[in-house]
């Protein structure tokens, strides 16, 4: 079961307002069948816990290591991520079957 939008953004600023580095990554296109909407969200903290979903497990992993990159220098990422790419094999992407790109993670506050 997903996390409702409300649930993780409320997450956010919770992890935030306790201090943590918060990063978020947000689905701002997809085409082919991918397994999550635009607009979907992934939140991060600074020690790896996140709530959401931004391909149904599939580029996680990834995400999560820019967001930590993001945490780290302050810089926002685009992430893009598809089967004809070399880096779907890199993320699991073999059996996926969509592309879709992410504004990759933000820092919060």
């Amino acid at each position: 079961m997903f996390s409702t939008d409300a649930d993780i953004l409320k997450t956010a600023e919770a992890w935030r307002r306790a201090g943590r580095d918060v990063a978020i990554a947000t689905v701002v296109e997809t085409w082919g069948s991918a397994p999550r909407p635009v607009g979907s969200h992934l939140v991060i903290d600074g020690d790896t816990n996140f709530l959401g979903s931004v391909s149904g497990g599939c580029v996680e992993a990834a995400v999560i290591t820019e967001a930590l990159d993001v945490m780290a220098d302050g810089k926002p990422r685009m992430l893009e991520f598809g089967v004809a790419d070399e880096t779907a094999w890199q993320v699991g992407l073999s059996c996926w079957g969509a592309d879709q790109s992410l504004r990759g993670a933000n820092r919060l506050g």
